[in-house]
């Protein structure tokens, strides 16, 4: 899904390759395929923002923002478990659950970093994606409400992905604004509760593997081969 790529690569270092990638983003925005109005709208203004920017100071500001910041961190499970031993068993059950669609990392990159989970999504169907980040809502709106409190621009991207996560059972009460929190000092929880031992079918919603392998590569705007 085409807004998935989008985001994946717009929270990505915004070297040379994002910006010169960026009319050809801000294209893919305007044709909306498969975005709402407000996605739009949001996707437009920060894609015209970044190309205004001063490269230098666009880079620099990325790194204060997600290198220098621990509650900024696009690792996901840091917001959950911090620099904890565990980490390392549910980063390895995130890989094997990826491996079950066939999606393989080719970047050397951690399973939870959220550009990469969002390039996994993006080739789901859109209950599957939304199912799927469903089990990441909370630890998504902690980061967004920690961008927010830093009047970083990212925490609109942040909202975005959020928002498509799966709607709510009726009758569910609102969730509580979050705070700004520290991932080393706080234990961290999510609701409901990850567990990557478990395999994909036993999902609410069951997801079907899909056969082909997909190993992310081609298939993010910015990054394919011309």
């Amino acid at each position: 899904m085409m807004f998935y790529r989008i985001v994946s690569v717009l929270l990505g270092y915004p070297a040379a390759p994002l910006r010169e990638a960026l009319p050809e983003i801000g294209g893919a925005v305007c044709a909306g395929t498969g975005l709402n109005a407000d996605e739009r709208a949001v996707l437009a203004r920060f894609v015209a923002a970044l190309a205004d920017r001063d490269p230098t100071e666009t880079e620099a500001d990325y790194v204060h923002t997600f290198d220098m910041v621990p509650e900024h961190s696009l690792h996901l499970t840091h917001h959950l478990i911090g620099a904890d031993k565990n980490r390392g068993p549910a980063l390895i059950d995130l890989t094997e659950f990826y491996r079950a669609y066939g999606f393989r990392i080719t970047e050397r990159e951690l399973p939870d970093y959220l550009p990469l989970m969002l390039e996994f999504v993006s080739q789901l169907e859109a209950q599957e994606g939304r199912l799927f980040l469903s089990r990441w809502g909370k630890v998504l709106r902690q980061l967004r409400a920690n961008l927010a409190d830093a009047g970083s621009p990212y925490a609109d991207l942040i909202g975005l992905v959020e928002a498509r996560c799966l709607v709510r059972p009726a009758g569910d009460a609102e969730p509580a604004a979050a705070a700004r929190t520290d991932p080393c000092q706080d234990a961290g929880d999510l609701d409901p509760p990850v567990n990557w031992n478990a395999p994909p079918s036993a999902c609410a919603v069951p997801l079907t593997p899909d056969p082909s392998p997909v190993n992310g590569e081609g298939c993010v705007v910015g990054r394919c081969a011309t």
